[in-house]
């Protein structure tokens, strides 16, 4: 007995020695965290910044510049001064890095932050790798999204029915002409499981960047994504870094004649809808670069009253929208003559559309017959954002050649910078081209001088800078942005790289710092109010056997936290009902143990042949019915998801660790006292 015991305490104190181990770097992550509070709050006091600024160039190395260009002294700081604290908060951030990676790791639900779930848009992805496109292709893709939407089918398998169905070959649009169907749907399976894979990637290098602490980023199902973001508040800002395309293009704008020659013809086209004759008869000249600016005579006017019916306002399948504007802003001295004209403005010898006419102006762009029109190598675009001219906004409208120059992925770096000459003092974002980007880069701005190259992100114009001489240093820079916050969210995204398809957000959930802070102040006080409760039922109906129990329940709740811990698990606030719960099972073998035991006092036995008979008759009780409920808890964490899991998580420590607890503790802790002290009376 005396060996088994040894074995015994042994076991018993290398599990509190662990325990203790493990635990220790959550409480120093606890108290680092009260420390780095002082300092944040400091810096926030003396400079613009905010908490996720700071923390973005923590994780960046560079808060000490960051906080010199903020620096604006409101409490009579000096800004040497408040180095000092960029220094402590350095060190400390490093310490609670490295403590935190040993510590519990607490949920969204717990200490606040942002839950998203993505959906890789694959329909997209289907229309980025076609070989060749058409009319029937898309509705083909049209009627599979609404089939996958309404009916949930895989999309696939929707695919390959609609292209069946109407009698279209997949081999033209993928994959080579002797391919079967099944290969090609193969493939293109193949093809979207590495997409979503390199989503996966290009989503973590973003986040990372973005300075929070331990993303999850995990695959859910064949399409979507799960991120969550333990204390990020700015929602909006961290969908803007994650769900941006971040397609970067170089395009050349298109020679001033053929612009000024389509604008011609889709006039012709809109004169011949209106009038409801053909359009051949020559137009009235107006070039957009030559003419001179002139005030414009705008009159809100119906779009009915104008064009009437005409096909060219006919919304396309999946594009009608409800509030489409009705009405648009004509200068009605040109409409006559040049209809299309009429809803665009000559500023600084741009082509401008004013706000309310963007939507229409759309529209007779992607209008079939304007279509025609417009070469196959170009097309036009807008720009990312409204230029507020005399009081009215206007977009830009450009026409660019489609074939880009260079691409996004020939940047090997992009950076904050503040501008100078005409950028004075604005965020600009400077990128550095890869060997390969630099040779194109070169050769283009050499053979294109005085022509305009735009800067496209995501199919719009952010901006479109004069070509003044061969560039062959292989830098560039993205001006017109409006804050330093919109520069470093686009900087990070371009070094991340592109989304390989675009993802669409299908569900968020937000949970504000105070509601975690009150979520775990009341588990907290739930736990300690269900322990006392159990701790004072044992010692009033079990007596002295009941605080060996309670003292095994307390070992229990230690060895539950040292196992988060170790495993670096996460607590969720349902994994805390999980841990609330165990606290009443912990002591229902103890419960079986000690009615045992009174059942072969009463019988006559001695206190050691009662403690022995008592233990061995409730083992394979209490065995049987922790199996059972542990193979439950094993379920609910294989088949489900967040919160359940988080629960079962808790639930199946618990089990395994009441058992060890109220089994070898309990029985540890008898057998001390009655080996070594002479008991007449066993208190139970």
């Amino acid at each position: 007995m005396r060996r088994k015991n040894f074995f015994r305490t042994l076991i018993i104190l290398l599990a509190v020695g662990w325990s203790l181990v493990v635990l220790f770097p959550t409480v120093q992550v606890t108290k680092e965290k009260k420390r780095a509070e002082k300092y944040y709050e400091r810096i926030e006091e003396n400079t613009d910044l905010s908490r996720n600024d700071i923390k973005a160039a923590l994780s960046t190395g560079n808060l000490e510049l960051v906080v010199r260009n903020h620096f604006k002294a409101t409490d009579g700081k000096t800004v040497e001064d408040l180095m000092e604290d960029v220094k402590a908060l350095t060190e400390l951030d490093e310490r609670i890095v490295k403590d935190e990676s040993k510590a519990i790791k607490l949920g969204l639900d717990l200490q606040g932050g942002t839950y998203l779930v993505y959906e890789v848009d694959l329909k997209q992805l289907l229309l980025t790798v076609a070989k060749e496109k058409d009319e029937n292709f898309e509705a083909a893709l049209n009627e599979t999204w609404n089939r996958v939407k309404s009916n949930n089918e895989d999309f696939f398998d929707a695919l390959k029915i609609v292209f069946k169905e109407r009698g279209l070959r997949m081999s033209r649009y993928f994959g080579r002409a002797r391919d079967d169907d099944d290969k090609i749907i193969g493939d293109l399976r193949d093809q979207a499981r590495d997409a979503i894979d390199r989503t996966l990637e290009v989503l973590r290098n973003r986040i990372d960047q973005f300075g929070v602490s331990e993303p999850s980023i995990t695959k859910q199902g064949d399409q979507r994504i799960v991120v969550e973001l333990a204390g990020i508040q700015d929602v909006q800002r961290a969908k803007n870094i994650i769900g941006t395309t971040a397609l970067l293009e170089f395009q050349l704008e298109k020679e001033p004649q053929v612009i000024q020659a389509v604008l011609d013809d889709i006039n012709r086209v809109l004169k011949s809808k209106t009038s409801g004759k053909e359009g051949t008869e020559e137009l009235t000249r107006a070039d957009t670069t030559e003419t001179p600016q002139k005030v414009r005579k705008d009159t809100e006017v119906s779009l009915k009253d104008i064009f009437g019916e005409s096909s060219i306002f006919e919304e396309k399948e999946g594009n009608a929208s409800a509030d489409s504007d009705t009405t648009v802003l004509l200068d009605k001295d040109v409409f006559e003559e040049r209809p299309f004209d009429a809803l665009l403005a000559n500023i600084g010898g741009n082509i401008a559309v004013p706000t309310k006419n963007v939507r229409t102006v759309e529209r007779i762009l992607n209008s079939p017959e304007v279509q025609e029109i417009i070469p196959k190598d170009a097309e036009f675009l807008f720009s990312a954002k409204p230029t507020n001219i005399g009081g009215q906004e206007y977009y830009f409208l450009y026409m660019l050649k489609k074939e880009p120059e260079i691409t996004g992925s020939m940047i090997s770096n992009a950076n904050v910078q503040i501008g100078s000459n005409l950028q004075a003092g604005r965020a600009v974002v400077g990128m550095t081209l890869t060997s390969e980007g630099a040779k194109v880069f070169s050769k283009v701005t050499g053979a294109n001088v005085g022509k305009r190259l735009a800067i496209v992100l995501d199919g719009k114009v952010v901006s479109i800078p004069n070509i003044q001489e061969r560039i062959p240093s292989g830098r560039a820079q993205i001006t017109g942005l409006s804050s330093i916050d919109e520069a470093k969210d686009l900087a990070i995204v371009l070094r991340a790289g592109a989304l390989p398809a675009p993802v669409d957000v299908i569900q968020e959930r937000t949970v504000g710092p105070s509601l975690g802070q009150d979520s775990i102040r009341k588990g907290t006080f739930s736990a300690v109010a269900g322990l006392a409760i159990v701790v004072v039922f044992m010692v009033a109906y079990y007596r002295l056997s009941g605080v060996v129990a309670d003292v095994a329940l307390l070992l229990n709740l230690v060895i539950i936290l040292a196992v988060l811990a170790g495993f670096h698990a996460t607590l969720t606030l349902p994994g805390v009902a999980g841990i609330i719960l165990t606290i009443g099972m912990a002591v229902d073998a103890n419960v079986l143990i000690f009615e045992r035991i009174r059942e072969e006092l009463r019988h006559g036995k001695t206190i050691r042949a009662a403690i022995d008979s008592g233990y061995g008759r409730a083992f394979t009780t209490i065995l049987d019915a922790n199996v059972t409920t542990l193979l439950t808890a094993l379920v609910l964490y294989q088949f489900g998801t967040g919160p359940i899991r988080g629960f079962a998580l808790t639930l199946s420590i618990g089990i395994l660790a009441s058992m060890f607890t109220a089994i070898v503790v309990t029985r540890v802790i008898f057998d001390y006292f009655t080996e070594r002290m002479a008991i007449a009376k066993l208190s139970i």
